[in-house]
């Protein structure tokens, strides 16, 4: 999801609250490294200097390689994953995230390439919410509305990072405490974030929560995939098969007007494979909707599939959230250029941002976002890459 770009920050990504966040919330530094004596054959983790920050942090970026040659690099700042390369399937590696090759790109502001949204991604009606009484003000920056966690989201902060190993994955575990009040949301939040990459050619992110105060939470991950390779024109060949029966329909701000609308015969029906760019010029603006997914029920499950012809690369996503939003690159305009030089033109990638529903802290038939104290939140997300013919 998506608007005109910021100077802000935002495969399979997990997000766990575990037996460390009770330590991060008394403010102890926490143990991030998991590493097993003598490494993994063929799994591999290096990293190198990133660059500073204007408030002088250092950001690292670190290198996740598989025996199949798929390579993610992550930095930890703003947990953005700047580059995913997979196999195509004339054995060509491709670069699929679109993104940039130094943090001094990144500080100068984009639409969110690869980032780590929070508190909340998406977007919050009127930048409020009223929660057990008392309402909450939180940054306008996004018309009169809130997305993507506000000024200085988690997109734009340096997380604790440590590498670790294990068996059939190789990651890094993040960790950030966002203050009370921090961007207008109440309660300290303190986070851990996984990405791992496994040798069965996934990404994988979890997520894990814990609160002092009851909060909204929607922690999300915003890569801008092209299976044909970043820079490589525009996306609307690609195609996607959603499993959705149902989306949020929304008003001219892009705020859900409440309703759960069938699909079916309208434009936002992907519940059989259909290319992006079929059906566009009927999309005012184009694609940036929540499908509410089916069947919900925590567990971890199929959302989405896309396939790329001449490449052959397919990517599944699969998550354990009750929405995803699609969203077709609509604001690129080619001012920004990416790893090789090229113009990211309009349409030149597509999110699929694994979520709870926008304005879930304002819709009370919506599931609820809300975390309180003495709960965990969780939320899992994996992009499976493959290619077929």
């Amino acid at each position: 999801m998506q608007h005109k770009y910021t100077r802000a920050l935002t495969l399979t990504i997990i997000i766990t609250a575990g037996m460390v966040l009770p330590g991060l919330l008394r403010g102890e530094s926490p143990n991030l490294t998991a590493s097993q004596p003598g490494g993994i054959k063929n799994m591999s983790i290096s990293k190198t200097f990133f660059g500073k920050t204007p408030e002088g942090e250092t950001a690292n970026l670190y290198t996740l390689t598989n025996p199949t040659g798929m390579t993610i690099k992550i930095t930890n700042y703003g947990g953005i994953v700047t580059s995913i390369i997979v196999p195509g399937k004339n054995g060509e590696r491709v670069d699929v995230a679109l993104g940039f090759d130094s943090l001094e790109l990144y500080l100068k502001g984009h639409p969110y390439f690869g980032a780590l949204i929070g508190r909340y991604g998406n977007r919050i009606a009127d930048a409020r919410f009223t929660l057990n009484g008392k309402t909450y003000t939180l940054a306008a920056n996004n018309g009169k509305n809130h997305l993507h966690g506000g000024i200085k989201g988690f997109d734009k902060v340096i997380w604790k990072a440590g590498e670790f190993k294990n068996k059939n994955e190789v990651g890094i575990k993040l960790a950030y405490t966002s203050k009370d009040a921090e961007e207008g949301y109440p309660g300290t939040l303190s986070c851990l974030v996984t990405y791992s990459l496994t040798d069965s050619n996934e990404l994988k992110i979890h997520y894990e929560a814990s609160t002092d105060k009851p909060t909204p939470i929607n922690l999300t991950h915003h890569s801008y995939f092209n299976l044909k390779g970043e820079g490589q024109g525009n996306v609307l060949d690609h195609i996607l098969y959603i499993h959705a029966g149902k989306y949020t329909p929304v008003d001219e701000g892009l705020i859900p007007t409440g309703e759960l609308k069938p699909v079916k015969n309208t434009p936002m029906d992907f519940t059989h494979p259909e290319t992006i760019g079929k059906r566009m010029g009927t999309v005012p603006g184009g694609y940036d909707h929540n499908y509410v997914l089916d069947d919900w029920d925590k567990t971890l499950k199929k959302a989405a599939t896309v396939f790329e012809p001449a490449t052959g690369i397919e990517m599944i996503v699969l998550t354990t959230e009750p929405g995803l939003q699609f969203y077709s690159g609509n604001f690129l305009d080619g001012t920004l250029k990416g790893k090789n030089g090229k113009a990211y033109d309009k349409h030149g990638g597509f999110c699929l941002e694994t979520q709870h529903f926008p304005d879930s802290p304002n819709k009370k038939n919506f599931p609820t976002a809300i975390l309180k104290p003495g709960e965990t939140y969780t939320h899992t997300t994996i992009y499976r890459f493959s290619t077929r013919n």
